[in-house]
């Protein structure tokens, strides 16, 4: 994700490479970005840091804590912190950095080719320019949705930012179930992708709700009405439920490092 960041901003003009800094643990993963990409790429993330007016966090959260605390009291005065890392709070970063100009983002795996989609939310310390900085950056990704509320940033996580292993697992089992059946692999994935590419291309030119969709295509004792049947019947509906909530879970956990202490499903206001 941070290499799609440093493109994207990079395509869109919206940097230039002499003011674009990377850091990371490798050697030379850092010198294939700079022969890329012409950026100056350091070892050292506190060097990297110390020079920008804005710093991108993107690790995984198992080390969110190590960044952070080579990072303390190191982010310039007028600079503002950018953060991808899932589950990470806005309370623990500025705690980590001593610094309280924090944005808070969640954008997902599409966003490496420019159609993904972001959830991001901003500390009462960001200015209004820092804010428009930040538009512009995940803008870049794709599209971009500003919640004030955080508590929505580990719904998003959940959703939009793990939804596109859901999406591909689907699409695995259809292509299995296809092969099964009789198709070569390669001509099963092919009917694969283009049923979900058209379904999805039809849906958002239709304006109809889901279920009308569904139902168009659902002829009493027909195909469609004898295969959603025995989705329905092995708890389809729920087993994606439960797997996203057990992922907001995780996030929630990862964030406030209280595993178990995520709220109460049965209380929680997406559910009022």
């Amino acid at each position: 994700m941070a290499e799609a960041m440093i493109a994207s901003l990079l395509r869109q003009g919206l940097s230039d490479p002499k003011n674009m800094f990377a850091a990371g643990p490798r050697v030379d993963r850092g010198r294939q970005l700079h022969e890329l990409y012409e950026i100056e790429t350091f070892i050292d993330n506190s060097q990297a840091a110390s020079l920008a007016d804005v710093v991108i966090l993107c690790v995984k959260p198992q080390r969110m804590n190590i960044v952070l605390e080579g990072l303390h009291g190191v982010i310039r005065p007028e600079a503002f912190v950018l953060s991808i890392v899932a589950g990470a709070s806005i309370a623990k970063i500025s705690n980590g950095l001593a610094t309280s100009a924090i944005i808070r983002a969640m954008p997902n795996t599409p966003a490496q080719i420019g159609a993904g989609i972001t959830v991001w939310t901003a500390s009462k310390s960001i200015s209004n320019l820092q804010l428009d900085q930040t538009h512009q950056i995940l803008s870049a990704l794709g599209d971009e949705i500003f919640l004030e509320d955080e508590t929505y940033l580990d719904m998003a996580t959940a959703l939009s930012g793990t939804g596109p292993s859901y999406v591909f697992l689907f699409m695995e089992a259809l292509i299995d179930s296809g092969v099964h059946l009789g198709f070569p692999r390669r001509i099963s994935e092919q009917l694969v992708i283009k049923t979900i590419q058209g379904s999805l291309e039809y849906y958002t030119k239709s304006n109809l709700h889901l279920a009308a969709l569904r139902n168009a295509v659902t002829s009493p004792g027909g195909t469609s009405a004898e295969a959603l049947y025995f989705l329905e019947k092995a708890g389809f509906r729920t087993a994606i439920s439960r797997a996203i909530w057990a992922a907001y879970e995780r996030s929630f956990e990862l964030g406030y490092e209280t595993p178990g202490k995520a709220p109460d499903k049965n209380n929680s206001k997406n559910n009022d």
